[in-house]
């Protein structure tokens, strides 16, 4: 069995920790119905670095995010953004989500602008700074389309930019291409790289496409299923950007491989895990 590694350095080089997850464990229920989701996870994110978080289903990244994103405030160990435990929702960090979050009656520029005007920012300023993120999505000229109007990769560009007019100094995304096809996949991680060199932005992603992980990252954190621990972080040696050539090296292939020989393990571990269980209600039904 492949031996558990708790933190890997950053291949970011001069860079201090943006932020730190130190022993974060997770559990639901309580007596004999408890479940530890999250278990003993260590790893930190340097400023302007691209983590990603893989793992089969059920192996906690979902729980994972909430509690880096302050929407779980109970667990143990911590996860740290400059000397505050994160406990609550953090100004500091940005969260963008696999569901469609467009709010359908407002058009492309003011859902963007939408977080500025909750801030009582002024019309003419929070304008000028929602053009500049739809600029920066590759959707100009779509600033008075409805979401109705738009495709779903271009739905979720609206999503990053409204997320992005905050400026926050960390990036969250939980698996926000899922719903979309591989194409369209593959051409929004282009976009999301070029924005994140763009503003150094320091951004953690937590999915379960193998592909979508190396094109994106420097480092990824692969996780156990239940509970889950951090089974290895593998660093992304490959030149940036990372064009159609980079993706379809063999380089490229090797890490995808090396990777899923280590996913394989725990979704078998899962999937076992279903089949027992499922057998156990049939047998009681």
């Amino acid at each position: 069995m492949t031996s558990l590694t708790s933190v890997a350095p950053s291949p970011v080089s001069n860079a201090q920790p943006a932020m730190v997850v130190d022993d974060v464990v997770k559990r639901f229920g309580r007596g004999p119905e408890i479940v530890t989701a999250v278990d003993h996870v260590s790893f930190n994110v340097a400023q302007g670095e691209f983590v990603s978080v893989i793992g089969p289903s059920g192996c906690g990244k979902s729980t994972l995010f909430n509690i880096i994103g302050g929407l779980l405030g109970e667990y143990e160990g911590s996860v740290m953004i400059g000397n505050d435990r994160i406990s609550a929702p953090h100004p500091a960090v940005g969260m963008v989500f696999q569901e469609e979050s467009t709010f359908p009656w407002r058009n492309v520029i003011d859902n963007v602008a939408f977080p500025l005007e909750l801030r009582g920012v002024a019309k003419s300023e929070r304008m000028d700074r929602a053009h500049h993120f739809i600029d920066m999505v590759g959707l100009a000229n779509f600033e008075k389309n409805y979401p109705a109007q738009l495709s779903g990769g271009m739905k979720q560009r609206v999503s990053i930019a409204r997320t992005l007019v905050s400026e926050p100094k960390i990036l969250l995304m939980d698996e926000p291409f899922a719903a979309l096809d591989e194409q369209t996949r593959l051409l929004l991680g282009d976009k999301i790289t070029q924005i994140q060199q763009q503003l150094h932005q320091t951004t953690l992603l937590i999915t379960h496409n193998l592909t979508e992980a190396v094109q994106l990252s420097d480092r990824i954190v692969v996780m156990t299923y239940r509970p889950g621990r951090v089974k290895r972080i593998v660093n992304i040696d490959l030149p940036r950007p990372r064009t159609s050539d980079v993706v379809g090296s063999d380089a490229f292939g090797h890490y995808v491989a090396e990777i899923w020989n280590d996913l394989r393990e725990e979704a078998s571990r899962g999937m076992a895990d279903s089949e027992s269980a499922a057998n156990r209600r049939g047998s009681h039904g």
